[in-house]
């Protein structure tokens, strides 16, 4: 059996959930989220003890693998209105630079003829604490990690002088140049 999708997934006090027929909404400080779960799977809450408790209907191979999954999703849509999630970003490389245009619309310089401009999906917001770094927080993992993913991907980072958009702490892996008079 999962050892992931048996563990049930503790809720906050400050967290109110509703589970209704396939389709579980969580709602918090941090925004709303819902979640329309796969018949194979059962999700039920335990009012007294503030957990949700993911099962499934039989040992079939999808029943097991959506166990775990729908397990997963749940506590991050949990962790996501009850905390939120964040992704930091940091531009390496002279000349390069991050401006907010608007609420969450994000404008990069970033070696091109052209800026990059870049809107925000609905419940993401982003911010620019300086020229060299971006912060993209929101209740929805998923969403947060794609435009994350989607700002990295305008000039990921190069392997000769490491300039590019990272993510914050991330190991680019450097390599030498040519080699001259080597004969």
């Amino acid at each position: 059996m999962s050892r992931i999708g048996r563990k049930p997934v503790v809720v906050p006090a400050n967290v109110k959930v509703a589970v209704a027929d396939s389709t579980i909404s969580v709602e918090g400080p941090k925004g709303k989220l819902s979640y329309a779960h796969r018949p194979e799977v059962s999700v039920t809450f335990d009012e007294s003890s503030k957990e949700l408790v993911v099962a499934r209907k039989d040992d079939e191979r999808l029943s097991r693998a959506l166990h775990g999954l729908t397990r997963s999703l749940v506590a991050n849509m949990v962790e996501g209105v009850a905390n939120g999630y964040t992704k930091k970003l940091e531009i390496v490389g002279v000349g390069y630079q991050a401006q907010l245009k608007k609420a969450n619309t994000i404008v990069l310089q970033v070696g091109y003829a052209n800026q990059v401009v870049l809107e925000a999906p609905a419940g993401v917001t982003v911010t620019v604490p300086d020229a060299t770094h971006v912060t993209v927080t929101g209740a929805d993992k998923q969403a947060v990690g794609q435009f994350a993913a989607e700002i990295r991907r305008v000039r990921p980072p190069e392997p000769y002088k490491g300039k590019g958009i990272r993510y914050e702490g991330e190991a680019v892996r450097r390599k030498a140049g040519k080699a001259f008079g080597s004969k």
